[in-house]
């Protein structure tokens, strides 16, 4: 191919890339509610049956007839006819946000990615979890990952073995509970219907009650690349070190990846460093885990399990409010380099 060919297909594939996102941006007040994908849909704005399971007992157990809400999701299809892998994005505890349709999509669609963006609070009515996390409850979250998961593998140009799903913050406790085998079992999908890959960023659930005692088996095979930023006050990244470490010796494979200086939310587009003093957080020192089998909490330092007056006290003891955000564009490059690149070779692409 010459030089002035090549120039041309670049040029033709970026003018087809940015007519995706400015139909999706058309698109941004009104969407379609749909049950399949099976059209062939255009990149737009979905809206989609879920459901809000209220604890990680409920999820696992899946729906059994309880009732349903409309998620949205906001899908991004690279140029091209071809059969492409997919990346399900869930957003924090701020909700949906600029770079889940804008900076993300663009980078993943321009290495041959189809991206799903969710907006999962504003259609419950709530804009941000920030300071009550109970606004929204967090098995919804993954609910409304598996039912993205299931409408997506639906699409004639996703290969549903090839679905990923990338969660921020919050989203990244999301994201690692739909690589738990007793809640993937659950959501009884079709066709061994699961994410292939999983990747949180800067992610919670490494701490506290969302933390799981690991043993094999609890996190089933799809393999984990934890990105985080080391000056990341809001989900500290030594918590995460230490859960990786474990989840990867019980069994799954595990990558972690360590961003320089990056604070939390680092891919913002917000370069002001913001303290948010109300945000509600858990301690980095937190001691508490929970068996997904039983139900039961232990002090993962001693082996102690924790129940009654004592369970009160660590939860009360890990508790706390106060966090830095900072976009950082040269952090979210080499995070988005790290993602492409794990997704590349997970897939064999």
């Amino acid at each position: 191919m010459s030089i002035v060919v090549a120039a041309a297909a670049r040029a033709a594939r970026a003018l087809l890339a940015a007519s995706a996102f400015t139909a999706v941006a058309a698109t941004a007040q009104a969407q379609d509610v749909v049950s399949t994908f099976a059209g062939g849909q255009p990149s737009g704005r979905y809206a989609f049956a879920s459901w809000t399971p209220k604890t990680l007992a409920e999820l696992a157990k899946g729906n059994q007839g309880g009732p349903t809400v409309n998620v949205v999701g906001n899908l991004f299809l690279p140029p091209g006819a071809d059969k492409v892998p997919a990346v399900v994005l869930i957003h924090g505890s701020g909700g949906i946000y600029d770079a889940m349709l804008d900076f993300w999509p663009k980078q993943f669609n321009a290495a041959g990615f189809a991206v799903f963006s969710l907006d999962m609070f504003s259609p419950r009515g709530v804009q941000s979890t920030a300071d009550d996390q109970s606004a929204v409850p967090f098995a919804s979250d993954v609910a409304d990952a598996f039912a993205a998961l299931r409408l997506l593998a639906t699409h004639p140009r996703i290969d549903a073995q090839k679905i990923a799903v990338m969660g921020f913050s919050r989203g990244g406790t999301a994201a690692l509970r739909t690589d738990i085998s007793r809640v993937i079992a659950g959501q009884k999908l079709p066709d061994d219907l699961h994410y292939a890959a999983v990747i949180p960023v800067y992610g919670g659930g490494c701490t506290g009650i969302f933390r799981l005692v690991v043993k094999p088996g609890v996190f089933a095979k799809a393999p984990i690349l934890f990105i985080h930023g080391d000056a990341d006050d809001y989900t500290p990244i030594a918590p995460c070190q230490d859960y990786a470490d474990k989840i990867g010796k019980a069994g799954t494979p595990v990558q972690f990846v360590v961003i320089e200086g990056a604070q939390h939310k680092f891919d913002s587009d917000d370069l002001k460093r913001v303290y948010a003093r109300s945000a509600s957080k858990t301690r980095p020192d937190c001691p508490i885990e929970v068996d997904i089998d039983t139900g039961a909490a232990y002090d993962r330092t001693n082996g102690a399990r924790l129940q009654g007056a004592a369970f009160t006290d660590a939860m009360k003891a890990c508790h706390a409010v106060g966090a830095t955000v900072e976009g950082n564009r040269a952090a979210r490059d080499k995070a988005a380099q790290a993602a492409i690149g794990f997704l590349k070779a997970t897939f064999g692409r």
